[in-house]
């Protein structure tokens, strides 16, 4: 399974996740059209299983491909950072979602990009923000990789039974426990 954390406009503006709708055609246009329709929420998330392809070098595929493609809607706007609270709820969908095709699928190693849900703030916005400012916006303030979305994760992933999860960071990143 791969996790794409995503927004519910159904605009991709990270790089990963662009070169993912290039690459699972199928996943980005069920997601786009539930963006589009009004039925996908953020705090949720769209779980799509891949068809196989029947012909040419589709047959050949050596296993590595995902099976299943989870969309992780984290945010409102691809300009706008994730929140704790939609975070969690998707999380949680997720997780009920997981526990079957763990169970009964025998999924057994997840992906997840974690690049998109790490929102970079620009210099200058940081320069021009003021105490007051922060403190009326706290809600919408970036969360931080280490206090606040990894605790989240392992929260909400460590208990499943029977499975890898393998989170792919950024460069920037230095360390990272695992769940």
């Amino acid at each position: 399974m791969l996790i794409l954390p995503v927004n519910s406009a159904g605009v991709l503006l990270d790089p990963i996740l662009t070169r993912a709708k290039t690459l699972f055609p199928d996943n980005y246009q069920r997601y786009y059209r539930a963006c589009r329709d009004g039925s996908l929420s953020v705090g949720s998330c769209l779980l799509h299983k891949r068809t196989r392809e029947q012909a040419g070098l589709g047959i050949s595929n050596n296993g590595n491909q995902p099976s299943y493609i989870a969309n992780l809607v984290v945010s409102n706007h691809p300009y706008h950072p994730s929140r704790a609270r939609w975070l969690t709820a998707a999380l949680a969908d997720l997780q009920q979602q997981l526990i079957p095709l763990i169970r009964y699928q025998g999924l057994r190693r997840i992906a997840l990009l974690a690049r998109p849900l790490i929102h970079k703030h620009s210099q200058s916005e940081a320069v021009n923000s003021s105490n007051e400012a922060n403190v009326a916006n706290a809600s919408s303030l970036p969360l931080d990789w280490h206090a606040d979305i990894l605790p989240l994760l392992i929260q909400h992933l460590q208990d499943l039974p029977k499975i890898r999860i393998d989170i792919h960071l950024p460069k920037d990143i230095d360390t990272v426990e695992s769940l």
